[in-house]
């Protein structure tokens, strides 16, 4: 019988701000597609949400041409109010890959895993708050974060405006971002 590996890697920032990947393997059938299980954040996820962000954030901060303002999950959860709404997981044969957060009717936080990217696992996590929120939701992409923006816009949202000013939770720097609804809502 053939197989195929899935992997599921973390990443461990390192002091020059560079990633060292780590691997997960999971041996899958040939042809058979993982099964993805969403599910609500527990504690013990804490280590693999800090290492899908910061990877992930750093992917989203190069795209946007700010590098240099990156802060790690661990530095921003409390300020950037990670908890002040539902957090939701997606895992893949129990390895956590991605995860989402939403309070009434805003999408707040989105990142999954850089091995997993064009996985679906975004548009799955993304589709669960959609529906949660009843159809109706906004939040911001920065400029430049071109796989995230073409992921909401087919999964229904607009732009309603561009905002130029400081990026949220690291406001020495300067960002552009943009609105996005999706629904009723107006931003």
């Amino acid at each position: 019988m053939s197989t195929l590996r899935l992997r599921a890697q973390a990443s461990k920032m390192m002091p020059d701000n560079s990633f060292k990947p780590t691997h997960f393997a999971v041996r899958l059938n040939s042809g058979v597609r993982p099964r993805m299980n969403l599910r609500s954040y527990a504690k013990a996820d804490w280590d693999r949400l800090c290492a899908i962000h910061d990877a992930a954030r750093m992917h989203e901060l190069q795209a946007s041409g700010i590098p240099q303002a990156f802060l790690t999950l661990e530095q921003t959860a409390e300020n950037e109010g990670l908890f002040d709404g539902e957090v939701v997981v997606a895992e893949v044969e129990g390895c956590v890959c991605g995860f989402v957060a939403y309070a009434e009717n805003e999408l707040t936080w989105l990142y999954v895993d850089p091995s997993s990217y064009r996985q679906g696992v975004g548009r799955r996590l993304l589709k669960h708050a959609i529906d949660a929120s009843g159809g109706t939701m906004t939040t911001e992409v920065l400029v430049g974060n071109e796989s995230a923006l073409a992921l909401y816009l087919s999964e229904g949202f607009r732009v309603v405006k561009r905002v130029d000013g400081k990026l949220t939770g690291n406001e020495a720097f300067a960002a552009s971002g943009l609105v996005l609804a999706r629904g009723a809502t107006e931003a």
